[in-house]
């Protein structure tokens, strides 16, 4: 590694350091919204077994999203935004 690059990581886990410890702020951020789990549920017209074996998770888990107690993340995050944006795309996938 050369010193140049060595120097741009440097400042760059400086300046991480900093953000995190609230002595500077972020160049950007990104904000999602919280996905509406129910609303794409019941725009499938599916209950919430159904719905819950579609997405190859546990009913109380669903019940949990829907709630507010919990938040679906990762796979299971891209997954409802996929299924709300083109639902129809999503169960002809994955009932090929």
């Amino acid at each position: 590694m050369n010193d140049e690059l060595f120097k741009e990581m440097l400042e760059s886990v400086e300046e991480a350091d900093a953000i995190m410890k609230g002595k500077a702020s972020p160049s950007r951020s990104f904000e999602f919204e919280d996905l509406e789990v129910k609303a794409i549920r019941e725009n499938l017209g599916m209950s919430q077994s159904q719905f819950a074996v579609l997405m190859g998770i546990s009913k109380r888990t669903l019940e949990n999203w829907e709630q507010g107690k919990r938040h679906p993340t990762g796979s299971a995050k891209a997954l409802l935004t996929v299924v709300a944006k083109k639902p129809e795309a999503v169960l002809e996938a994955l009932h090929a």
